[in-house]
């Protein structure tokens, strides 16, 4: 007969050990580039056998306040795309607005609300590049986002589902996913007519890196834009995944941290790099005129640690001052502008020549994702229009 202890030993071993083979698995699993791509992405999991994205509605918007359109990128795929109206040009419009059918259109050029937008000499566009893992474009926390810009300002958003997400075509990748944005802008600029300085590119979470990737492809081609707002980003993907928890529960690759050569060893496998905070650097260097880079994270992300964002301020500001400054320096350099308030949060505001102004925010609360709810992340865009700052 076998002793008593070992009869909850043997179950109490098992449990233990069934979440750490599940993890090896998915760890070995993520070292093929099929799997990777999957794992990162994650674009086929969405809510679309429930959901009529067609029917904005469903989201709080008023009728044909947003419309559902493609966009076809330089590479052949075509985009799902939002378009969606400011409720006080909305009022202004109510009536011929209402009077058009609603849902998803061929072509968005030939409807009323292209037409108020193109009407208006002074439109402000904002373009939101979502996290690219998982979801479509009204999943999750995205319909309140554009509410909390469109409710109560005067800003146009353009959103888009990402190559291989929700309606779109294609499978994601790096490259992919760094056209789809461009591809939004170039429909902004050369379609809708809004010049680059009233637009503002915005990314949360893992968007981030597209918008970091459109701003320097833009960037290099002399383009600048009226803002470029990173909430929640991360300096690359490697240092990413070494202190990434999904959900702010299940580890990634931290739990290789305290082994450095295993943790390098896991890097090596990792095809696509995101490199944001190097980007930035760029985008900073290659302004001419005007940049307003804002970068906002929530002191409770249990995900992205706010630590990444002072990483992409550091490189962005390093560029600014045209100098690599050691650890102590630069602490030094950055606490001389910084605001410290009592919460342990804090702004700090870099300025630069060619009109170049960094700011990154620590805000209390909003955790990953209803930081973008948040009045800070309102205030941004406004400040991004404000010629004065």
């Amino acid at each position: 007969m076998a002793p008593q202890s070992s009869r909850w030993a043997i179950p109490l071993v098992a449990g233990l050990a069934a979440p750490v083979g599940i993890y090896l698995t998915f760890i070995i699993l993520g070292a093929f580039p099929f799997f990777q791509r999957h794992f990162l992405y994650a674009h086929k999991l969405n809510t679309l056998f429930w959901h009529d994205i067609d029917k904005p509605e469903q989201w709080g918007f008023a009728r044909n306040q947003v419309t559902p359109f493609p966009i076809e990128t330089a590479d052949g795929e075509t985009l799902y795309a939002w378009h969606i109206m400011p409720l006080p040009t909305y009022l202004r419009n109510e009536d011929r607005l209402q009077a058009e059918p609603h849902g998803f259109v061929e072509d968005f050029s030939s409807t009323e609300s292209f037409k108020v937008l193109q009407e208006d000499p002074n439109a402000r566009l904002v373009i939101m590049c979502k996290s690219f893992n998982a979801g479509h474009i009204a999943q999750a926390i995205r319909p309140g986002s554009y509410h909390t810009l469109t409710d109560s300002s005067t800003y146009h958003v353009l959103a888009i589902d990402y190559r291989g997400f929700g309606k779109s075509t294609g499978v994601p990748s790096e490259a992919g996913l760094i056209n789809d944005g461009a591809a939004a802008v170039d429909w902004a600029m050369k379609v809708a007519k809004v010049p680059s300085s009233r637009i503002v590119i915005m990314g949360q979470s893992l968007g981030t890196a597209v918008t970091s990737g459109v701003a320097e492809h833009f960037a290099m081609q002399g383009i600048e834009f009226a803002g470029v707002i990173l909430v929640a980003g991360f300096s690359n993907l490697p240092t990413l995944l070494s202190r990434y928890t999904a959900g702010g529960i299940v580890p990634v690759l931290s739990p290789f941290r305290s082994v450095p050569p295993l943790l390098r060893f896991f890097h090596s496998f990792i095809v696509e790099k995101w490199q944001s905070a190097e980007r930035l650097a760029t985008v900073v260097g290659l302004t001419r005129s005007r940049l307003r880079l804002t970068l906002i994270h929530a002191k409770n992300d249990c995900e992205i640690p706010s630590s990444e964002s002072d990483t992409l301020f550091r490189s962005a500001a390093t560029s600014l001052i045209g100098t690599n400054l050691d650890d102590e320096d630069f602490a030094e350099w950055k606490k001389e502008r910084t605001v410290l308030r009592e919460d342990g949060t804090y702004i700090v505001v870099a300025k630069g020549e060619n009109n170049v102004v960094i700011r990154e925010e620590l805000v209390p609360y909003g955790g990953h994702n209803d930081v973008m709810w948040s009045s800070p992340v309102a205030l941004a865009v406004m400040r991004c229009f404000e010629i004065d700052h």
